[in-house]
């Protein structure tokens, strides 16, 4: 008999996690995936994971030093990511980790799996506030994967003050426009990263997820 693939969703105390075990157990129920979704701080089980999932809410220097403070941590993640190519999924400050560095309080060293680096929003629209909170239409880039289904003016919900500029266009899945445009969803090889919260974004949200839990890289 198969065994289920496990989602493992990184517990370092920065994030909705909840919220997301909740999305992501729903997309794999209605997508038949058949995935089980588990929250976990143990660096062997995300070593071993199928697909790895890092949330994260608040700041990028709190994070990271919250995510690389469980000792193997770090080993794991690049064991699953980069030794295994399990697919990725980074979300909000989960995403911006994948970055080179971070501009907040400082700079920061991220994970460096992107080249880049998270700057502070500047919209070109004074009247516009900081953070960035609410509901905005997506922009698609260029076609991957885990935007089957979804198209430019859907909407999604953002919570940030930073964003991710990448070096390398490539990496640009889609933006929105908030007084210029900003990074919304980026992807290379077996990694996706979303500024966005899916297990905010509704539909549109939930339809991401599960062509994660789908992909094939």
């Amino acid at each position: 008999m198969a065994t289920a693939e496990t989602v493992a969703i990184i517990d370092y105390g920065s994030g909705n996690l909840r919220s997301a075990e909740k999305a992501f157990a729903r997309a794999a129920a209605e997508a038949g995936t058949g995935q089980d979704i588990v929250v976990t701080a143990d660096p062997a089980v995300i070593a071993s994971a199928s697909r790895v999932v890092l949330p994260g809410v608040g700041a990028f220097a709190d994070c990271r030093r919250g995510l690389l403070a469980i000792d193997g941590m770090g080993e794991a993640l690049e064991t699953a990511v980069h030794g295994r190519k399990a697919p990725f999924f980074g979300i909000c400050v989960g995403m911006q980790l994948m970055a080179e560095w971070g501009l907040e309080h400082g700079r920061h060293p991220g994970l460096g799996w992107l080249r880049g680096a998270v700057e502070p929003l500047a919209p070109a629209d004074p009247e516009l506030k900081i953070p960035h909170m609410g509901w905005n239409d997506l922009a698609l880039c260029r076609a991957h994967p885990v935007l089957e289904g979804i198209e430019s003016g859907e909407h999604v919900y953002f919570v940030h003050s930073y964003a991710f500029r990448p070096t390398d266009p490539g990496d640009l899945l889609a933006t929105a426009d908030y007084g210029g445009p900003v990074t919304a969803l980026v992807g290379r090889a077996n990694m996706i990263g979303s500024q966005f919260h899916p297990e905010k974004s509704q539909a549109a949200g939930l339809r991401l997820i599960a062509n994660f839990l789908r992909w094939t890289p």
